[in-house]
Order: structure tokens, then C-alpha cells, then sequence
């Protein structure tokens, strides 16, 4: 029986994710911004066969009540199989272009506030000698730009910071894996026009279980966006300033 962390629990790929671990009768404590949503999911997956479901409502930005959160959380558990983290927002690229609050309030919500987390998590789990830390990324951190660029270097430091963090966590037996999913069709993603490289929250889902459980350090959901960035990120620059992506 798995007791798993979920921050950022109400958004579509994590509220899959606990699904999935619920019809295993997991322990979950799901973190998230939106009471009335994370107690609707509470409740969904009791139904579900969860054996327990505990939930706390956090402001990703106040990072001061951030160690308070992650010792609630795992005083809770106890010992933490698996801690996913989820939350983020999708800034207005054109708004943060002018006004650098509402940039540094994204960059806060997408790239600070998860190291801040991951800081408290990491000593935590560092202590238990195993474990797992998943992130959901992007693919938008590979490469900055121009249509997304503050939302992707929000996600690209994040990308880094669990690069160093997985090698030092490693000699705890702690896995730590980077998901960088593509284009996935959420809430939040719902004004965008629809393609064929769209996929679905529960397809990602599925595909983060998987990766979790075998250990996986390949990053990509689904996994053609493997291909996609190696393209993208071998323009060269002189060419890719000159396309409007």
C-alpha cells in the first residue's frame, strides 16, 4: 500500500494520477489551491477504493508556510512512497512582456515555488533513504520561445534543478524523474485550437504511473516530443529567431 503526495492535486494530470494509485487502495494527501475541487476529488476517489484520502488547501506563492506544508504532510503519512508535484499556471506571455510583476508572480508560481518545495522534500525524503519525486515540467523548457518564453524558463530552471537534485539523491535511493509532457488538452489549454499532437490527461497519466514504477529517467509524455525537441533545439539560432514559434 503506497502512501503518495500530490501538490498540485486538482489540476487534470494529477487528479488522473491519483485515480490511478486510488483503485490500488493508496494513501494519498493531496495539496491543492481550490478547496471545493480538492474535497470533489476527495470524495471521487474514496469511491474509487483509496484507503485513505487526506486534503489541505496551500497558496503555491507563500513560501514561508512551505516547510510547515511538507512536515504536515508527511507527520500525516508517515513514511512517502511518491510525492508529485503538478501545480503551475499558464502566464499571458504578451502581459508579462510589460508588466514584470505579473512576470515575476509566474516565474514564482511555475519555477520558484517548486524548488522551494522540492528543498524541504528532497531533506525529507534524503532522511527516509527512498522514495520517489516526481515533477511535471514542459517541453517548453527545453528551448526558450517567443510565444511562451516566461512560462518555459520557469520550466526549464526547474528541469535543471532536478538534474542535480536526482544525482544527489541518488546515493539515498530516492529516484527523482522530470516529466516534460507536450501539448495536453486541459482547463487550462481549453482556448487553444486542437492537433493531432494533443493528448489527453489520462494518456499522460498512464504514462507517469508507468515511468514511476520502472524507474524510468526519460522524461517525455508522450514520448515523440523526444523527437520533436531534438529538431527544435538543433535549429540553428540565426534560423529559429527568424521563425515565429
Amino acid at each position: 500500500m503506497k502512501n503518495i503526495i500530490i501538490i498540485g492535486a486538482t489540476s487534470a494530470i494529477a487528479s488522473e494520477v491519483a485515480k490511478l494509485f486510488a483503485v490500488e487502495k493508496a494513501n494519498l494527501y493531496l495539496i491543492g489551491r481550490n478547496g471545493d475541487k480538492l474535497s470533489t476529488i476527495q470524495r471521487d476517489l474514496t469511491v474509487r477504493g483509496a484507503n485513505s484520502v487526506n486534503i489541505k488547501t496551500f497558496n503555491a506563492n507563500d513560501f514561508d508556510a512551505h516547510q510547515s506544508l511538507v512536515d504536515q504532510a508527511f507527520l500525516t503519512l508517515g513514511r512517502v512512497d511518491i510525492l508529485l508535484f503538478a501545480h503551475g499556471s499558464l502566464p499571458n506571455q504578451r502581459l508579462c512582456q510589460v508588466d514584470a510583476v505579473t512576470m515575476l508572480e509566474e516565474i514564482n508560481t511555475n519555477g520558484v515555488s517548486v524548488v522551494s518545495l522540492l528543498t524541504y522534500v528532497a531533506s525529507k525524503m534524503e532522511q527516509q533513504q527512498a522514495g520517489n519525486i516526481t515533477v511535471i515540467t514542459s517541453v517548453a523548457g527545453d528551448r526558450g520561445r517567443q510565444s511562451n518564453y516566461v512560462y518555459g524558463s520557469a520550466k526549464g530552471m526547474v528541469s535543471i534543478f532536478l538534474q542535480g537534485l536526482a544525482q544527489r539523491l541518488s546515493k539515498s535511493n530516492v529516484h527523482v524523474l522530470d516529466i516534460k509532457p507536450g501539448f495536453v488538452d486541459t482547463p487550462m489549454t481549453a482556448e487553444f485550437n486542437k492537433g493531432m499532437l494533443w493528448a489527453k490527461p489520462e494518456k499522460v497519466a498512464q504514462k507517469i504511473k508507468k515511468k514511476i514504477n520502472h524507474k524510468s529517467q526519460f522524461p517525455y509524455a508522450p514520448e515523440y516530443w523526444f523527437i520533436i525537441m531534438i529538431i527544435i533545439k538543433s535549429i540553428p539560432k540565426r534560423i529559429f529567431n527568424k521563425l515565429s514559434l
